[in-house]
């Protein structure tokens, strides 16, 4: 049985299309073939009666198939963890 042959490849990033925008948010909603992931801003609004509402102004639109998703899942997790092990845990729920 022969060894697979390992080759280099070299990536080239061309960032020349590319936007930049900022989310405080993500909705996330699938199908049976693809993972959607809608990014915007939750923006504070006065409705009727100053009822306070936030509306979500979506930004930017990704779609991945199922493998995508998990590399990016797995890829967060990666970047996540060692945030956290440098500089401590992110707190989700903070208090006041």
């Amino acid at each position: 049985m022969a060894e697979a042959e390992q080759r280099q490849v070299q990536i080239r990033i061309d960032e020349t299309r590319m936007n930049t925008t900022y989310a405080n948010t993500i909705r996330t909603t699938s199908t049976l073939d693809e993972v959607i992931l809608d990014f915007g801003l939750n923006l504070p609004v006065q409705a009727q009666g100053n009822q306070p509402t936030m509306v979500f102004a979506v930004g930017s639109r990704v779609v991945l198939n199922w493998s995508g998703a998990k590399r990016l899942a797995q890829s967060l997790n990666q970047l996540v963890a060692s945030y956290e092990k440098s500089r401590g845990e992110i707190n989700l729920n903070p208090q006041g």
